[in-house]
């Protein structure tokens, strides 16, 4: 099999996990195909929506055909963070002895729900860090490995919904992406209704395994960027930092702090997952600017005025992409 044919192959492997995840899901075409993007680029996701509109759906949904051992954490206010990573418990041998026994914890799975992850406490939360960023869990001064690929999905109320604390700035960093998941349209609700109510949900087939997942992520990094557009790309990130000379006259009104330089890394690497999809062995232009939303919403922090004027993120970002040239 030559390269190209490897590439159309994997192209069709990936197409067709998507084919199967609209099974379930109705609508919400663009977050799914976030999704899809950051798990190309081995990244974590944070799903911001309402209760009932299918986060959790299609979280399993992607388990199950990414054939990718699931497993489901629901952060409440009184969950610990031993309740995510594990903890050494007493055990009694046959000889009377006692000895320490690690008990494993939800983490360590692949694909990791966690569900309504702003409702538990910052100490909770950051128990993700480490396994988010090193794919390692340390306890007691043991640290574990976890098993790859690795992926956190997590989903949260928007921050007005009563009963939730806002996430850490380090552990939201750590998204590779932030999608809002909106609500479907009239039409979409109904066929909600009729796959869930009137009909039994269609059973899933498994479509890739650990493995060659690997192997298309390996593939994804290898799509080349050109030097003006990796240009591009850093402009953008730096048009987001009030005291930058590429700053707009909205960021340096309204933003505290702009985007990280992890920004920048997410915007490359998912701008070169785009092109893939999209059959390109090349990223251009439009890729970069069709994942900047994602990829910077959760990394633009407002300041007082733009807080008590309710500015819009989306919107910030979208001026610095109407204000900075390709050139």
């Amino acid at each position: 099999m030559t390269d190209l044919e490897k590439v159309e192959r994997f192209q069709e492997e990936v197409e067709k996990v998507v084919s199967e995840v609209k099974k379930i899901i109705v609508g919400q075409e663009e977050v799914i195909e976030g999704v899809i993007l950051a798990i190309l680029c081995n990244g974590h996701v944070l799903l911001e929506g309402v209760p009932g509109l299918g986060k959790t759906l299609l979280v399993k949904s992607l388990g199950q055909v990414l054939n990718l051992r699931y497993s489901r954490i629901q952060f409440t206010p009184d969950l610990m963070p031993a309740d995510i990573v594990g903890t050494n418990i007493i055990m009694q041998g046959e000889n009377g002895k006692r000895f320490f026994k690690f008990q494993k914890g939800p983490i360590f799975a692949q694909i990791i729900l966690a569900d309504e992850i702003n409702r538990a406490t910052p100490k909770t939360q950051s128990a993700l860090l480490e396994a988010m960023q090193e794919q390692k869990v340390t306890v007691a001064g043991i640290t574990r490995e976890l098993e790859l690929p690795f992926f956190v999905l997590a989903t949260q109320n928007p921050i007005e919904m009563e009963g939730t604390y806002p996430l850490p700035e380090a552990q939201v960093d750590r998204f590779f992406f932030k999608l809002k998941v909106g609500y479907p349209s009239p039409a979409e609700l109904r066929e909600i209704v009729n796959r869930t109510i009137v009909r039994q949900l269609p059973t899933l087939n498994k479509v890739l395994d650990g493995d060659e997942l690997g192997r298309i992520q390996a593939l994804v990094r290898k799509v080349p960027v050109a030097s003006h557009v990796l240009d591009y790309a850093t402009r953008l990130v730096l048009a987001t930092q009030p005291r930058s000379p590429f700053a707009t006259e909205k960021v340096k009104k309204y933003v505290r702090y702009g985007s990280s330089p992890r920004g920048a890394q997410t915007l490359i690497a998912a701008a070169k997952a785009r092109a893939f999809r999209k059959g390109r062995f090349n990223v251009s232009f439009t890729d970069v600017r069709e994942v900047a939303l994602p990829s910077l919403r959760h990394r633009i922090l407002l300041n007082f005025e733009g807080e008590t004027e309710g500015v819009d993120v989306d919107e910030l970002i979208e001026d610095v992409i109407q204000s900075v040239s390709e050139r």
